[in-house]
């Protein structure tokens, strides 16, 4: 079985609670990111920044997922992710408590800075 080969394709798939809830993440995200690109890697939509990963997202059985991709940005928001973390590199959230748009924000900005500040000068 094939996977999708873009975001409208992976969305469309979605059962509507789940697919409102990350259309929604995926505006935050696009908001925070305006010159990130959007893609499918590893079979679930993903934005990168100057070709580096900013974010994953994913739908799964009974929750949504967003891998900010980074231990450090897990660290260094530890105590706000903490109600959503779910194992090494996971945040686990359903349609009705959705992550906050605040959040959210907050880990995109971070993953931006951290693929700036690893990029050759």
């Amino acid at each position: 079985m094939a996977g999708p080969t873009s975001v409208e394709d992976y969305l469309a798939a979605l059962p509507d609670e789940q697919r409102v809830v990350l259309e929604k993440l995926r505006k935050t995200i696009r908001a925070a990111a305006p010159e990130a690109s959007e893609t499918i890697s590893y079979q679930m939509p993903t934005f990168k920044d100057h070709g580096r990963v900013l974010v994953y997202y994913a739908a799964f059985r009974g929750h949504c997922s967003l891998f900010p991709a980074s231990n450090a940005v897990m660290a260094a928001l530890g105590e706000e992710l903490t109600p959503y973390f779910s194992g090494k590199g996971t945040l686990r959230f359903t349609p009705d408590k959705p992550l906050p748009a605040a959040l959210v924000k907050k880990i995109v900005m971070a993953r931006i800075e951290e693929n700036a500040a690893e990029r050759p000068r």
